[in-house]
């Protein structure tokens, strides 16, 4: 608890700059959706976890479909159970992979989801008989739901998000991924690798600058494992003319078991106790082949193993798994760990490369920080123990929420409307290495068409450039480096496909100029932030050698003019002249730039000359995405659709939201008025049996309605029927109300009467300057004021608790506030401020001031010129003393 207060703190200390926006980052594991917001609201901390409704950190990364109706996150796992076919998990591992890998997979964890393939060859599920949605389309829900999240728990509108992905996703997941935001409506400011989230949250509040250090990030999750090398250092630079050390960090290495994972040991413990089940049942059953019998003990399994990770050992418990019949056993950990004994000898391989590719050694290595659910099991930390030869290993991280947090970190970075104080450089490098293979006519398979383009571990985000000897159109296919190292479910290293046209017609309009040199074509390319690799542009660089006319040089006039050096400036400026406007002809353009300054010694025209110059041409071409496979990107008709379905169903979830919403003010407004008028005495002083009564039928009659034709009604139906029982029941509770209410109001009313009395009294000494007609105004309101309370009082007491109130307790507040803005209104006049009269002076005086002020005019006038000078002198002279002296 300490550590996390001392993060806390350190947070609140990271941002500079206040402002309302907000942007959030979204944690999207296997099985679970973690949100982080970061908001600069005064008083709170500027980096929360974004809580559910069900006010858990983390939501199930679920979409299901029962009855036509989407349930996304906790509704949707509250019927796993029941109906395992309409719920859809594992959604993220889904996207970009063939549909043969995506339905090995769902079959091997007893997913009994409906999987069919798309016109791309990716995966798409079938939810009902009739309507279908891409795994892209069912993580946009998801996403949804996250961006959903964030917004409620800040308050404000969050678009901009930064979304992690494990270190092994590959191209055609990451675009694919970023598709699935665009149909949310969220706008990705980067995608981000997990380790590199989960290293800057272990270095931001770190001190570096003594010493570097290398760690490895371990991260375990639902369904892989990964570990990644990271290099802690600081380095000098200048800030506001001073020399500040700045902590940064490089990951060196990551290396990944894309299908080893907490789901792994749960499957073994499913078989384990599925052969047991079968055992007790017998007559050849197998729970295997029932999808709900299977989800229901899926779902004990996690929790079991749960237990076992602070037991010894743990029971299981599935009422009516099959047939009406209950299961009930147990498991000590030692057994459950003989069930996963190769698992922990894989789980060391990732360490293990990394280990090896770097050239470091165990004790080389600083921390070992865990990370993900998994990495609780006893028996895991046991092993990387023993292999690293260590007591204890690293937990200064939250296994669950150190990707998220570091994500926003990330996002706040990047985003424009905050900005951090504290500084942490972070350089991430691509996950796989990428070449680029050329075809087309006349280029051969060799090491000219197929080039390295980005070595592994390359610095994210990069610009590359690639130069070739070309003159036709040809085709560019980018492709992974090596086939032993690919994504998961990907057969073919080749990702992408483009058509580069125009390079022939440009050859053949240029082939009959003087070519000096081979036309070049230029490929731009692209990794960027989020580790996305794409051919940008293409150029056809051709470079041409032209006889062009340029005026002769006068040798005759240089000669003979050398020996005058007036000539010589001369000839040297026209001798520019000349070199310039060659130039520009040569540019395809006319000059015939003279000097006037010059005098030529001779006016002949000496004609022109051929001379030989070279021209480079950049022509842009054209590029067409050809990509095929399940990494093709969406048309624009398509986006656009998906787009749309997902905002109808947006809009249908909102409308039963408020259905919802408004059936259960209903419900709540029955049951609590029911109680009231049954069970209060006090009620009886306002209102008759009768009416009382006929409250309660109405009451009945909707609460039937409410349970029988009502349970589908609209929800304009149920604000109606609120409506009308409001309508009937308000005027008792308003007549209850007023009971209390208002005599409190005719006391505060009355107090204030009196206490104004005094005010006024008090201003005959305080503030004499007040108008008297303005104050028997006011004293003349008071008594108004006075008589009506009489008045209405009286009559009150002479009318029935059943009738309606004579008067209120807002009719007497608003005389109330009425007579205080007068009141005020007057103690406002301000006090008239004192007549100042100026002295009058005599005519005498005034004509003698007159007399000497011409006299003095008329001296001045009237002196010499040199003494008006030294006068002068003297006055500069006497004013800068003060000068000096300041």
């Amino acid at each position: 608890m300490l550590f996390r207060l001392g993060v806390f703190l350190s947070l609140l200390s990271l941002f500079l700059i206040r402002s309302e926006s907000a942007v959030s980052s979204i944690d999207l594991g296997s099985e679970w959706l973690k949100v982080a917001v970061v908001n600069l609201k005064p008083g709170q901390s500027p980096i929360t976890i974004a809580i559910n409704e069900m006010s858990k950190r983390k939501s199930p990364a679920l979409v299901a479909f029962q009855s036509e109706t989407r349930l996304l996150g906790e509704e949707a796992a509250g019927i796993v159970a029941r109906y395992p076919d309409k719920v859809f998990s594992n959604l993220r591992d889904m996207i970009g992979k063939p549909y043969q890998d995506v339905k090995r997979s769902a079959d091997s964890m007893y997913l009994p989801f409906d999987v069919v393939e798309d016109s791309r060859g990716a995966a798409k599920i079938r939810v009902s008989s009739d309507v279908s949605y891409s795994v892209e389309e069912l993580l946009g829900m998801i996403l949804k739901y996250a961006s959903n999240l964030a917004e409620f728990h800040s308050k404000v509108t969050v678009k901009d998000a930064v979304i992690s992905v494990p270190p092994y996703f590959g191209q055609a997941e990451r675009k694919g991924l970023l598709k699935a935001a665009e149909m949310a409506g969220i706008n990705v400011i980067s995608l981000i690798n997990e380790h590199s989230g989960a290293a800057l949250q272990y270095g931001i509040d770190k001190d570096f600058s003594n010493e570097s250090r290398h760690v490895i990030l371990y991260d375990m999750g639902s369904s892989s494992t990964y570990a990644a090398l990271v290099f802690y250092s600081a380095y000098n630079a200048k800030e506001f003319g001073k020399t500040v050390s700045v902590n940064q960090f490089q990951v060196k290495d990551v290396r990944w078991d894309s299908e080893l994972g907490g789901q792994n040991m749960e499957l073994r413990l499913v078989e384990y106790f599925a052969d047991e089940f079968n055992k007790q049942v017998g007559n050849g059953v197998d729970v295997r082949k029932h999808p709900k019998a299977m989800a229901k003990l899926k779902k004990q399994v996690k929790r079991t193993k749960e237990i076992l990770s602070a037991n010894t050992a743990a029971p299981i418990s599935v009422e009516s798994l099959y047939d009406d019949r209950d299961f009930r056993s147990t498991i000590t950990r030692e057994k459950f760990e003989e069930l996963c004994a190769d698992l922990w000898d894989k789980s060391l391989v990732p360490v293990k490369e990394v280990l090896k590719h770097s050239g470091l050694k165990a004790d080389d290595i600083y921390a070992v920080e865990l990370i993900g659910g998994a990495t609780r099991v006893p028996k895991l930390q046991a092993t990387l123990q023993e292999y690293f030869g260590r007591k204890d290993l690293d937990k200064h991280l939250d296994a669950d929420e150190a990707i998220v947090l570091g994500s926003a970190l990330h996002a706040a970075n990047l985003s424009d409307g905050i900005k951090l104080n504290r500084k942490l450089g972070m350089v991430d490098g691509s996950s796989y290495g990428f070449v680029v293979e050329l075809d087309g006519a006349d280029l051969s398979k060799d090491e000219v068409t197929r080039l390295l383009l980005v070595p592994r571990m390359k610095k994210l985000p990069s610009k590359i450039f690639k130069s070739i000897n070309h003159s036709k159109d040809f085709e560019v296919s980018l492709a992974y480096d090596r086939e032993d190292l690919l994504p998961p479910g990907i057969t073919s290293p080749v990702f992408a496909h483009y058509a580069v046209s125009g390079l022939t017609d440009t050859a053949e309009k240029y082939s009959s100029r003087n070519l000096s040199a081979p036309i070049k074509t230029n490929l731009h390319f692209s990794l960027s932030r989020s580790g996305i690799l794409s051919l940008d542009q293409a150029d056809a660089v051709i470079q041409i050698t032209e006889w062009i006319e340029v005026p002769k040089k006068n040798l005759t006039v240089e000669n003979t003019t050398s020996a005058s050096p007036n000539a010589s400036v001369d000839n040297g400026t026209n001798s520019t002249s000349e070199e310039s406007n060659s130039n520009s002809e040569s540019d395809g353009g006319v000059s015939t730039g003279s000097n006037s300054t010059v005098e030529e010694p001779s006016t002949t025209d000496l004609g022109t000359e051929r001379k030989l110059k070279k021209r480079t041409f950049k022509i842009p071409l054209k590029i067409v995405e050809k990509t095929t496979g399940p990494g093709m990107p969406l048309s624009k008709e398509s986006l656009a659709e998906s787009k749309r379905r997902l905002e109808a169903l947006d809009k249908k979830d909102a409308e039963r939201r408020t259905t919802a919403e408004l059936k259960n003010n209903l419900e709540e407004y029955i049951y609590a008025t029911k109680e009231k008028l049954e069970t209060s005495e006090d009620f009886e002083k306002v209102s008759s049996n009768d009416e009382r009564q006929s409250v309660i039928k109405k009451l009945d009659e909707v609460q039937e309605w409410l349970y029988t034709d009502g349970e589908d009604a609209s929800a304009s139906e149920f604000q109606d029927r609120l409506n009308s029982l409001k309508a009937t029941a308000d005027p008792i509770f308003f007549r209850f109300k007023e009971l209390t209410a208002r005599p409190e109001a005719v006391e505060v009313a009355r107090q204030y009467l009196s206490d104004l009395k005094q005010t006024i009294h008090g201003w005959e000494t305080e503030k004499p300057w007040l108008p008297k007609d303005r104050i028997d105004e006011l004293s003349t309101s008071m008594d108004k004021l006075k008589t009506w309370l009489d008045e209405k009082e009286a009559e009150q007491k002479k009318t029935s608790g059943y009738s309606t109130p004579v008067f209120t307790s807002e009719e007497v507040y608003e005389k109330v506030f009425n007579l205080q803005d007068k009141a005020a209104s007057v103690k406002r006049i301000p006090k008239p401020k004192p007549k100042v009269e100026k002295p009058v002076k005599n005519e005498t005086e005034s004509k003698s001031e007159n007399t000497t002020s011409s006299e003095k005019d008329t001296s001045e006038n009237d002196k010499p010129a040199g003494d008006s000078d030294s006068s002068t002198n003297e006055k500069v002279k006497g004013g800068s003393e003060p000068h000096d002296e300041l």
